[in-house]
């Protein structure tokens, strides 16, 4: 290893000790730093008001990139029970997102020919805002998902939901009581997964002989290149390329046959796996040129993760030149939702009060509450219209276009939107 590397390598000290993180896939020592945050609570744990003055946690943010597999990941400060037993997240309080579902559906259905004789299962299905289409066509369906209150909400809609933690011992379970799954799937779930071998292991498991599984997850590239540092936080454990996710699924006897490229999350990917052993669906050409452009890239080279840190800060450091300037010019600025993305911007970047005003956000669950770490309060979407600010700082910029249409009569008093990633926009 040259020295420009080895002068990369850092290990944390501990009451004394030196404590090296192990990569989640290969087990490899985690040497170099992806970049560093800071310190950030966890990004779903709204405050309520009368935990304004009790002690809260905050754990270190730091990515590192393993310079033997390129997983790029965060150490596990708080297990997936902590965070995702009761969770704020509900999917269907974004139109966009049920519309995303809606069309993915009706694509998947029709390439491999789903119907009544199929069964799908969801993993990390939420609220039931995708399984709900398969429904109302007649598919089989079991939704899997971990949160009790998040389940409870399917349910009610007729949705059967088991509510458990996904990996091989319950992918053995589900088996046992409902059968194989012909179509598998998660979206935004495998990045939320600590220990991914036993989760990509537990596919292996459910699927049944010539199903599919199709995951999709924001693409690591995008991320890199667009500045997206906001969607790091300890809720997501695994920043994922293709090239590491096809050496995950590779080494549980899956095959990655086909990939594409979506623009939900900031740019994401959709991938298609079957079994190994299935040969009956052959890799497609647009897998082998995305691993092929990846390659390219640099993927396999830690050189092109170094220069990420840099662009972040520089990012960091025009968000606060514009909040500082438009408070100094006496402006109003709120905010919009209260995203997981929105609480580490919040709080790497040190923003409170003094620069927003207030939050709004469409899930009840939110509103009342107080964002994590910078305890900003959030309320419902009307608050806007009530108070009439000049700036509505946008903290879902990947929903830019769904919320500035939503808002749009923020512009009756000549209110404009801004959206801070990949930098400083106003419109």
């Amino acid at each position: 290893m040259n020295k420009r590397l080895e002068q990369r390598s850092d290990a944390t000290v501990v009451n004394g000790y030196s404590h090296q993180p192990r990569c989640r896939f290969c087990g490899e020592s985690l040497l170099h730093t992806f970049v560093d945050l800071g310190m950030s609570p966890l990004c779903q744990t709204h405050i309520e008001p009368h935990q304004l003055n009790h002690m809260e946690p905050f754990y270190p943010l730091r990515a590192y990139v393993c310079h033997k597999c390129f997983l790029v990941q965060l150490e596990e400060y708080v297990s997936p029970k902590e965070i995702f037993t009761e969770y704020a997240y509900f999917s269907s309080y974004s139109d966009s997102w049920v519309a995303h579902a809606k069309h993915y559906v009706d694509t998947v259905i029709e390439r491999f020919r789903i119907d009544g004789t199929k069964k799908v299962m969801e993993i990390a299905s939420n609220d039931g805002y995708l399984l709900q289409h398969f429904v109302k066509k007649g598919v089989k369906v079991l939704g899997i998902e971990p949160a009790a209150n998040v389940a409870k909400v399917a349910i009610e809609k007729g949705i059967p939901t088991t509510i458990m933690f996904f990996g091989v011992k319950t992918a053995q379970e589900i088996v046992a009581e409902h059968g194989h799954a012909d179509l598998l799937l998660g979206n935004n779930v495998l990045a939320h997964v600590p220990d991914i071998n036993d989760f990509v292991g537990g596919m292996k498991v459910l699927l049944r002989s010539g199903g599919i599984i199709t995951m999709e997850f924001p693409h690591l590239f995008r991320l890199m290149a667009e500045n997206q540092f906001d969607t790091i936080y300890h809720e997501h454990f695994s920043y994922l390329s293709f090239y590491s996710v096809e050496k995950v699924f590779a080494a549980h006897g899956l095959t990655l046959f086909d990939v594409e490229e979506l623009p939900t999350h900031g740019g994401s990917l959709r991938i298609y796996a079957r079994h190994t052993e299935d040969a009956t669906r052959p890799v497609s050409v647009r897998a082998t040129e995305l691993r092929e452009r990846e390659l390219r890239d640099g993927v396999n080279r830690l050189e092109i993760y170094f220069c990420f840190a840099e662009k972040v800060r520089e990012t960091k450091r025009g968000i606060l030149e514009f909040l500082i300037a438009a408070k100094r010019a006496g402006k109003t600025v709120v905010g919009y939702g209260a995203p997981g993305k929105g609480n580490t911007l919040l709080n790497y970047c040190g923003i409170r009060q003094d620069f927003i005003d207030y939050t709004v956000d469409r899930s009840p669950h939110k509103q009342g509450r107080f964002t994590p770490g910078t305890h900003i309060p959030i309320y419902d979407p009307d608050k806007i219209r009530e108070t009439r600010p000049d700036y509505v700082f946008i903290l879902p910029w990947n929903l830019k276009d769904e919320i500035s249409s939503q808002m749009a009569h923020v512009r009756e008093w000549g209110g404009k939107f801004v959206v801070p990633i990949p930098k400083v926009s106003i419109f």
